[in-house]
């Protein structure tokens, strides 16, 4: 070999060298022979197009299905930064990892790795037994890691890549620690390969377009899997990448065909809401305990759950048209949320399904109570942080933030009986015209949902005085949560919104014609019935979205890291 096996993974990772090349060695010749489905890649590694860092619930889940759900994944997730108006699944396209995030990846590797080859779970990912179990075995640690890498490099492994692995597992089993000690070191370096942290997606030349590139097989496979589902291609999904059938239109379709059918299909709908509607910032929400003392800690951890219940429920179990999600009544609620919805549930009930009565002004996406504190400050409503949540996450119009020196105080000042609503607040506000030119884009949307305070609590009045609940979307007057519902509903804006949200969510960017997509895919979802599932069939299946726009990252190589913790000396 010449040189060190690979950058140190802190530097490569810092430095962006996700890609850096490395020497090593041919995988060890055998007397066994693998099966076939995990012999080595004979073909070369495609141009990479893209990289996509996988997200928190895509490593578990990732993890959980390769190795098990009873193998715990403990650490803290360096976050993936959200670029300004767009979703997670962007900006994981662009993701670095810093050294700190590196150390926490490394420690859950080293922990993981542990526990995989700990004496009563170990068995059940070996086709083998070494030889002795206190040196190294080149061929049984060929023979166990090559299915593990074809796992979660979601394709088969080099020969290159093989012998690395398996060289790094001779290496820290040759230093007195044992067979099994090497292995976890080989499989902790396997989990810190960016080959894992990222979804790597290789390319292939077009054969109907010469000079042009699509995603090849197994970048499909991941593509599919991590878009239906939020985790790692399963053995069938990498089979047929094998086989050369995701290249293929009309087998394309039937494997996704099969895939939204799958009861898996909730845990990706639940993945793209939760980004499109920005789950992360539950994790940031905090109200007064003193203006909310029904607000504790059960209530918050039960809200984003109840907004994707209804979600799924609407749009995954019963299939429904997405635009009813605006107007349903049903929902769901536990014990904890029994008081905010002033409904009694039983503390042995669990989440029990709920239907608001007829008359109600609670109905829809919008009247859920975790919505509403979401957008709301920590101690009174905010009819313009829930404006803008509606124009930019529902609507996908995006707001101007408002200039540094603006004057809140009228707002703020809720004790003034002058100005006893938010309303009468925020005319007084707007009385600067540099204020209220994005007011008028925020506030007729927000001010309809003033009946819920900052925890989504239901009430007539505030300070005393009624709430006037009159809003205008699209030149259309209503009142409340439930004409607003009925107005949203209505509009091709929220239609055409979330079908091409969901184009970027499975592409991980903008289309090129950005409007032109969208505006082709509302016209499939129109004809679809608006069902969830037809969306996220066609956007699987549309060939744009495996069409290589730009240049590759890099040439076909071998793209590996080591952790920071293993020693100069136990490199290949």
């Amino acid at each position: 070999m010449s040189g060190p096996f690979c950058h140190r993974a802190r530097w490569a990772l810092l430095a962006g060298l996700l890609l850096s090349a490395c020497t090593v060695e041919k995988a060890p010749q055998t007397a066994a022979t693998p099966e076939a489905s995990f012999a080595p890649l004979k073909t070369p590694l495609g141009q990479v197009a893209g990289m996509r860092r996988l997200t928190e619930a895509q490593y578990r889940n990732s993890i959980a299905d390769i190795f098990g759900p009873d193998i715990k994944v403990a650490g803290r997730f360096e976050p993936i930064v959200r670029p300004v108006h767009e979703l997670i699944a962007t900006g994981a396209s662009a993701s670095t990892i810093s050294p700190a995030g590196l150390e926490q990846f490394d420690a859950m590797a080293r922990n993981i790795a542990a526990q995989v080859f700990a004496p009563d779970r170990r068995a059940q990912f070996m086709p083998c037994v070494p030889r002795d179990a206190a040196a190294p075995d080149a061929d049984c640690a060929a023979r166990t890691l090559m299915p593990i890498g074809r796992y979660l490099f979601r394709r088969p492994m080099t020969q290159e890549e093989t012998g690395a692995f398996v060289m790094m597992a001779g290496k820290g089993a040759g230093d007195g620690q044992g067979f099994y000690d090497g292995m976890q070191l080989a499989l902790a370096a396997m989990l810190v390969s960016p080959q894992f942290l990222y979804i790597i997606e290789s390319a292939e030349p077009e054969p109907e377009a010469p000079g042009s590139l699509r995603l090849d097989n197994h970048a499909r496979a991941a593509r599919l899997s991590y878009l239906l589902w939020n985790t790692t291609p399963n053995e069938a999904l990498l089979r047929a990448a094998d086989e050369g059938k995701l290249t293929d239109p009309a087998q394309l379709a039937a494997i996704a065909q099969k895939m939204v059918r799958s009861p898996r299909l909730e845990d990706g709908v639940r993945a793209f809401f939760a980004d499109m509607l920005l789950f992360e910032k539950f994790g940031e929400m905090a109200k007064d305990q003193i203006v909310y003392p029904r607000f504790n800690p059960d209530v918050a951890s039960a809200l984003s759950e109840q907004m994707l219940r209804m979600i799924v429920d609407q749009l995954v179990t019963r299939q429904g048209d997405y635009r009813d999600l605006f107007t349903t009544r049903r929902t769901f609620i536990n014990r904890a949320l029994g008081p905010l919805y002033q409904a009694k549930v039983s503390s042995m009930q669990g989440w029990v399904p709920y239907e608001f009565a007829d008359g109600d002004d609670r109905a829809g996406l919008l009247g859920q109570a975790g919505f509403l504190a979401l957008y709301s400050h920590s101690g009174r409503s905010s009819p313009t942080l829930r404006g803008r949540a509606i124009r930019e996450l529902l609507l996908c119009q995006p707001v101007p933030n408002p200039p540094g020196n603006v004057n809140f105080t009228a707002v703020q000042d809720v004790g003034n009986k002058a100005m006893p609503t938010a309303r009468i607040r925020l005319n007084a506000h707007n009385s600067d015209p540099v204020c209220a030119a994005c007011h008028k884009i925020t506030d007729p949307l927000g001010l309809p949902l003033e009946r819920f305070d900052g925890i989504g609590a239901f009430r007539r009045t505030e300070n005393d005085a009624p709430i006037d609940t009159a809003g205008v979307f699209e030149g259309t007057a209503f009142q409340g949560n439930v004409g607003l519902g009925q107005a949203l509903a209505a509009s091709k804006s929220t239609t055409e919104c979330v079908a091409g949200r969901a184009y970027q969510y499975a592409t991980g960017r903008m289309p090129e014609d950005e409007e032109a997509t969208a505006m082709a895919l509302e016209q499939g979802f129109a004809a679809d019935g608006y069902r969830i599932q037809a969306l996220f069939l066609r956007v699987a299946t549309m060939a744009d979205a495996y069409r290589v726009s730009t240049p590759p990252l890099a040439k076909p190589q071998v793209a590996m890291m080591t952790s920071p913790h293993i020693r100069e000396g136990d490199r290949p």
